[in-house]
């Protein structure tokens, strides 16, 4: 009988991250909530209960990564693999803008957590994505984050110029290309997945429901031999 999957969504007790969790766990994997906030952790935690599905969360906030370290710590002890990493936590600073007015403490907020928050994650939890048979990452990304669609004046992103987001996004889509030639033999499969224009607290504003967005994360997490993609909902994304 094959085991039971562990999953780590990170930022999992709201919006997008949420509904991964939800549909992870029905899909039958051992889901855990990574989330700095304990009281929204339990409450998430509460509402899938209400579900009929058993989650349980761990304290982990991107901007301290000691807190990473002694996540992947216990899940060691609890599971001693991961087979699935999903790193969707991230933030927006209302004072981040174009490169000539946005602000630099927002610009620098928005890169550690979304950026460099990511790849401590990461490192911490890799020995452990490395102890499953066939383990899968999942990089929470954006289509703000394609040099090109940045640089089309045709594209509908062209205008959403947020320096600081953009780029820690296209930053975590380095961190894929790279971390998937790092990987490369060991079976792990690394991808960028743009979920699609969200309506989140996170946005403010979109066209797909949060349940609706995590669709393709969750593809992604549970199967499929493709790597080294930045995937979003109607196809391939121009890195």
């Amino acid at each position: 009988m094959e085991a039971t999957r562990i999953a780590l969504v990170t930022g999992g007790n709201k919006g997008i991250g949420l509904e991964i969790a939800r549909q992870l766990a029905r899909a039958g994997i051992v889901v855990i909530i990574g989330a700095r906030d304990a009281g929204r952790a339990r409450s998430a935690v509460e509402a899938l209960a209400a579900d009929g599905l058993a989650v349980h969360a761990l304290h982990l906030d991107l901007d301290d990564p000691a807190t990473a370290k002694a996540a992947a710590a216990e899940i060691d002890v609890r599971h001693g693999r991961l087979d699935i990493l999903v790193n969707n936590a991230g933030i927006f600073d209302f004072a981040d803008a174009t490169p000539g007015r946005a602000s630099l403490d927002a610009v620098r907020r928005v890169m550690n957590t979304n950026f460099i928050g990511t790849l401590a994650v990461t490192q911490a939890m890799l020995p452990l994505v490395r102890a499953a048979p066939a383990g899968r990452i999942v990089n929470l990304s954006s289509s703000l984050g394609s040099l090109a669609l940045n640089g089309d004046p045709n594209s509908t992103y062209y205008g959403a110029q947020f320096i600081g987001y953009n780029a820690s996004k296209a930053a975590l889509n380095m961190l894929t290309v790279q971390l998937n030639e790092e990987l490369r033999g060991s079976g792990i499969r690394v991808n960028s997945v743009s979920p699609g224009f969200v309506l989140t607290d996170l946005t403010g504003q979109g066209s797909m429901t949060a349940e609706e967005g995590a669709m393709l994360p969750v593809r992604y997490a549970l199967g499929g031999e493709d790597s080294g993609c930045f995937i979003e909902p109607n196809g391939v994304t121009p890195w």
